[in-house]
């Protein structure tokens, strides 16, 4: 088992820049692969961002690429995604989570609300 807690949300205004956080326990966090998910309102959830087990590799969503940016510190358990110019298309609820294999994540958060006003 995998326990992923998401923080760093909030309300900022357009342009401005947000960090949030997923911190995991339980089994080895560098064995896993993790990702950036987020569902706004009446929307279904969709891909933001992955982060290869070691780090090397990144994958953006096209509509965040070159404002947001994906890192994370193993020896620390944790993963960060760093939102630069945010815009009121961003608000969601954004969550993290954690894949051991390419078919799919398996553990998931709780999520972190995101609110950019105009």
């Amino acid at each position: 088992q995998v326990q992923l807690v998401e923080s760093g949300g909030g309300l900022v205004q357009d342009g401005d820049s947000l960090r949030l956080s997923c911190t995991a326990s339980g089994r080895a966090f560098s064995n896993y692969a993790m990702g950036w998910f987020r569902q706004a309102p009446g929307q279904e959830r969709e891909f933001v961002a992955r982060i290869s087990k070691t780090g090397s590799h990144t994958y953006y969503e096209t509509s965040v690429k070159g404002r947001f940016t994906v890192s994370r510190d193993n020896a620390k358990n944790t993963m960060y995604l760093q939102m630069n110019g945010l815009k009121p298309a961003d608000t969601a609820i954004y969550y993290c989570a954690a894949s051991s294999s390419p078919s799919g994540y398996e553990y998931w958060g709780q999520g972190t609300q995101v609110t950019v006003s105009s």
